[in-house]
């Protein structure tokens, strides 16, 4: 048994949130869709946690573990949906609430837990279910009551079996780390030995003992720290059989292009193949406004663009590229499953037919796990702290269909919003910041005289890694600082609005 931790999803929004808890106490965790759970051996992991999920655990469909999962004397927590389902499961009674509660609730610790070792009989905790365990299976005894009654906790100590009804994963749960922190190190055992710096060196290993001398591996670097990062890794090991694609599809940000070519040179990478492909790119969009379509023209051309300059480099044996974890879960490979290629990834869609093997280097890292062993390895921090870009980039940032003079406009409205969020001190504060572009026009007044202009919408988004994110509460000076400089900047803009809504419901890009 090693010494990491499985996280099954029920569906849950917060399932990365858990998993990226367990990895920054020291301890390696991996998700698995519930539906997979059986592809997987659990003598492979120390400790198990279902997550919470969308579903009532009485609907006849409801996604399910088998019991003999719970009770094979792996060390489990429910969270949430995990928490009435281990309930249902076990034989105590659950049904749907009556007061449901959501968001922030008070919860009182009424016996003695692990769990909530050192910490104060009250606690404030996260709350987001409609159904209640209302009596506790055989054998387990309740530690915590919510403000209504609810059972808050529960645990069986000798099955090794607990279980919370709130979040414990979210910063909302006061003292929700030190709860998981109790869980993985009192209930579990597990001590910290999880450090992505130190995966460098076997990730290296790996690559030596696949890629053998004179076999050329060729890599997509689209400028983000995931490609980069990668490109370097693989550049240490193998040198000059590296060969780096940098395709300037004319959708980047402002100065971005030169920019990467400059790193790539000064991080000793000596084969760049450069393919300046503008015009090539904005032709094949002109006309298109859908936004899934834009993504797959962008996908497909890149993929044209790779192919063509793949086969013109001799011995190529391996394929390269920057996925990260969210990227495999989200793509529906993880856990002992073989990685699939996302259609849309940071560089654009790599193409799966070009007879080559696939290398990727971070697969099993989150995006500041990334950022942490790039700056033990050296990569420029312009380039570590950089802003999560689209592969489609700026094309799926103006709304509608993507010309020259949209282009510009969102260029430049997104370079003032970053440089002014720079200036502030905060863009390390954000997850993304960007401005927006579509066909609204908004009448302004510029040097006295009537003038119809667009309207730039400009976003900036808090986040952990991307699955979910908030609005950021730009101070009102920051945003007046943008405004004014963007409409009196960027020519044929007379209207800069903010926007205000999280994900969910809306996305953090707009297409």
């Amino acid at each position: 048994m090693k010494e990491r931790v499985l996280i099954v999803d029920f569906g849950g929004q917060y399932v990365h949130l858990i998993a990226r808890r367990c990895r920054e106490l020291g301890v390696y965790s991996e998700i698995v869709d519930v539906k997979r759970l059986g592809e997987v051996d659990l003598r492979e992991y120390s400790a198990l946690i279902l997550s919470g999920g969308p579903r009532s655990v009485s609907e006849e469909d409801a996604p399910k573990v088998d019991r003999s999962v719970i009770d094979s004397g792996i060390t489990v927590l429910g969270i949430c949906y995990g928490h009435q389902l281990i309930g249902k499961l076990m034989g105590g009674h659950v049904e749907r609430s009556k007061v449901r509660e959501y968001g922030r609730t008070e919860v009182e610790v009424v016996a003695e837990s692990v769990l909530f070792s050192g910490l104060e009989r009250r606690q404030v905790v996260w709350m987001s279910h409609g159904d209640v365990v209302l009596k506790p299976p055989p054998g387990f005894r309740v530690t915590a009551l919510s403000e209504t009654g609810a059972i808050a906790a529960m645990e069986d100590p000798e099955r090794r079996i607990y279980s919370v009804q709130f979040h414990p994963e979210v910063r909302h749960t006061e003292n929700g780390r030190t709860i998981l922190e109790n869980f993985l190190r009192r209930a579990a055992g597990l001590k910290e030995r999880w450090n992505p710096v130190d995966r460098v060196q076997e990730i290296m290993e790996e690559i030596r003992r696949t890629v053998r001398p004179g076999e050329g591996v060729i890599c997509g670097v689209s400028g983000g720290v995931d490609s980069v990062t990668t490109a370097l890794i693989l550049h240490k090991v193998v040198g000059d059989d590296l060969h780096v694609v940098f395709v300037d599809h004319g959708l980047m940000r402002k100065g971005e292009v030169e920019e990467v070519l400059g790193v790539l040179r000064g991080l000793g990478i000596r084969n760049v193949h450069f393919v300046e492909a503008r015009s090539r790119f904005l032709e094949a969009l002109r006309g298109v406004a859908d936004p899934e379509e834009k993504r797959k023209v962008v996908g497909r051309l890149f993929a044209e663009v790779f192919k063509e300059v793949a086969r013109t480099i001799p011995n190529v044996r391996y394929l390269a590229q920057g996925t990260i974890y969210p990227d495999r879960v989200e793509s529906g490979a993880t856990g002992s499953v073989t990685s699939v290629i996302k259609s849309h990834h940071n560089v654009g869609g790599l193409p799966r037919d070009l007879g080559l093997d696939l290398i990727e280097p971070l697969k099993d890292l989150y995006k500041d796990e990334v950022r942490e062993v790039a700056r033990a390895l050296g990569v420029p921090e312009r380039i570590v702290r950089r802003h999560p870009f689209p592969g489609p980039g700026l094309s799926v940032r103006i709304v509608g269909e993507v010309t020259e003079e949209k282009l510009e406009v969102c260029r430049a409205a997104s370079a003032i919003v970053e440089e002014e969020l720079e200036r502030a001190g905060l863009y390390d504060s954000v997850w993304q910041a960007f401005a927006v572009v579509g066909d609204d026009r908004w009448v302004g007044v510029k040097g006295d005289e009537r003038e119809e202009g667009r309207v730039v919408i400009v976003r900036i988004v808090t986040s952990e890694d991307g699955m979910t994110a908030d609005w950021f509460r730009a101070p009102h000076d920051l945003l007046d600082r943008i405004s004014r400089r963007i409409t009196n900047e960027v020519p044929g803009v007379t209207m800069v609005c903010y926007a205000v809504s999280s994900k969910p419901p809306s996305t953090i890009e707009p297409c």
